[in-house]
């Protein structure tokens, strides 16, 4: 589930319940070849550490030697993509269990954290001069490294227009601002011709896209953003501006058929969408979207992170079953490779 409230908190304590492989005793939580302390791929220990060239309390006060991290535990998956596109990877030294984008990172760095828990003591020896976090739901996992006396950035990004400008900082955090500002571009680029193959569309469908299946929670902001970019109209808009998934939790199944939606799309945060739980919802077998069959399941490494996941393959995937519901013709752009097919 998109990480905004407490309900998510009890889904992604356990990477089991995630489409990422891992977690306690995955082979990606000790220093896998090409990761961890002291190699290359990982970032190898640097001649001084901390973003000022200080290891501690006796070391040189030469400010000259100032320098972007080297060190970097990504605590949540986006800002691991983020850099392994920058070409920054190995600045990297820890992971979160979650991440699956670039698939190669979990062959390549250990597993440090799951989300709302990590493993501090592993952080700590890593030796890291910048961690990131994501919302609040990691303000004590920060808090705690603060005390601890390691530098930590959290972001908080809700929004395409949020995601975007993660991007941009988090290039300029590791010193590369132009390359940031590229990729963000490109990727703005990208939903500006999803957007307008989507406008062309005959129709544009209602939407309901559940993010979790008990209770029934519907999409966070950016999703609900991506859907309408794609060509759809989600039927919720109203939680557009809600911050935690208590605010966008549903009363009851009934609340969805009363919306009328055209097209239902399930991402329920790494559970494997099953069918049959729709059957059992009072009334939904003789809905419209249940009888014509425009019952979809979207991926959720793709698009519930809010990253270049969600902006690519995730939107990507929306646009083409909503150009295949409307018969319109979808942006090519939208026929790609998924972004990290290592096949």
């Amino acid at each position: 589930m998109a990480a905004d409230g407490e309900h998510d908190s009890k889904v992604k304590s356990d990477p089991s319940r995630s489409g990422a492989a891992g977690g306690p005793g995955h082979p990606g939580t000790g220093s896998a070849p090409g990761g961890g302390a002291g190699s290359a791929k990982g970032g190898g220990r640097p001649e001084a550490g901390g973003p000022s060239g200080e290891t501690g309390a006796g070391a040189s006060n030469d400010w000259r030697r100032a320098r972007e991290p080297a060190r970097i535990v990504c605590l949540t998956e986006e800002t691991t993509e983020v850099l392994y596109r920058l070409g920054e990877e190995d600045r990297i030294v820890g992971i979160s269990a979650f991440t699956v984008r670039p698939p190669r990172a979990r062959r390549e760095k250990p597993v440090v954290s799951q989300f709302i828990k990590a493993e501090m003591e592993k952080i700590l020896e890593l030796e890291p001069d910048l961690v990131l976090g994501f919302s609040d739901l990691q303000a004590d996992i920060c808090a705690e490294l603060i005390r601890s006396g390691i530098e930590v950035h959290c972001f908080n990004q809700r929004s395409v227009a949020g995601i975007l400008q993660m991007i941009r900082a988090l290039g300029a955090l590791v010193g590369v601002p132009e390359r940031a500002s590229a990729l963000a571009g490109s990727l703005r680029a990208e939903l500006e011709a999803i957007a307008g193959a989507a406008e062309r569309f005959p129709w544009h469908p209602r939407v309901y896209f559940e993010e979790w299946h008990d209770p029934l929670i519907s999409g966070i902001r950016w999703v609900m953003e991506l859907v309408e970019i794609a060509g759809g109209v989600d039927i919720f808009p109203e939680f557009k501006p809600t911050r935690l998934a208590r605010e966008r939790t549903l009363d009851g199944p009934e609340f969805v058929l009363r919306r009328n939606p055209d097209v239902y799309f399930a991402s329920w945060c790494g559970r494997k969408f099953r069918r049959d739980y729709l059957e059992k919802r009072p009334g939904w077998p003789e809905a419209p979207f249940m009888k014509e069959g425009r019952v979809y399941e979207i991926d959720s490494s793709s698009i519930l992170q809010p990253g270049p996941g969600a902006l690519t393959d995730g939107v990507r995937a929306i646009h083409r079953v909503l150009a295949e519901v409307t018969g319109g013709e979808p942006a090519p752009v939208a026929l790609a490779a998924e972004t990290w097919d290592e096949g």
